[in-house]
């Protein structure tokens, strides 16, 4: 991967990316979310993922200590990891937990569950650059507190 990033010769640095994604991220993934946010950081970050590809700037070189090689490094990983994130948050149709999805709330806007669907621990398998990850879940079960629907009211 170093040589990768060296090989860019972009003209952008590193930080530009970072906070891009950061901001694509708050606005479109945050803790309140909808279908159609999540489909538009679905659609800009595997485009921000080439762009960091095709125009990032690592100065220096590898021969020496380098922390702007690990912050690309870093930075590469945030952008598979924000495109798993969305991918998920968009497949769970509920509000739960810190998250809320503003098409799942109940008539007076609070979270609404849907533990029927989603009481499962989620892992996604990396199946090839070209191809969609695949979704594996583990069922949770509730023996001794059972989940339930939140209020603040």
């Amino acid at each position: 991967m170093t040589q990768k990033l060296f090989s860019a010769r972009g003209k952008r640095p590193v930080d530009e990316f970072h906070r891009e994604l950061g901001k694509l991220m708050w606005e479109w993934c945050g803790m309140s979310r909808n279908a159609t946010g999540l489909k538009k950081a679905l659609s800009a970050i595997p485009q921000l993922r080439d762009d960091f590809w095709k125009d990032v700037r690592v100065p220096g070189s590898a021969d020496n200590f380098n922390p702007e090689i690990e912050k690309a490094g870093r930075v590469a990983d945030f952008l598979e990891l924000a495109e798993l994130i969305a991918r998920d948050a968009l497949n769970r149709e509920e509000s739960c937990g810190g998250h809320f999805r503003d098409e799942h709330q109940t008539e007076e806007g609070e979270a609404k569950r849907n533990d029927e669907r989603f009481a499962y621990v989620a892992a996604w398998e990396f199946k090839g650059a070209a191809q969609p990850p695949a979704l594996h879940q583990e069922p949770l079960t509730f023996e001794h507190v059972k989940p339930s629907q939140r209020s603040y009211k």
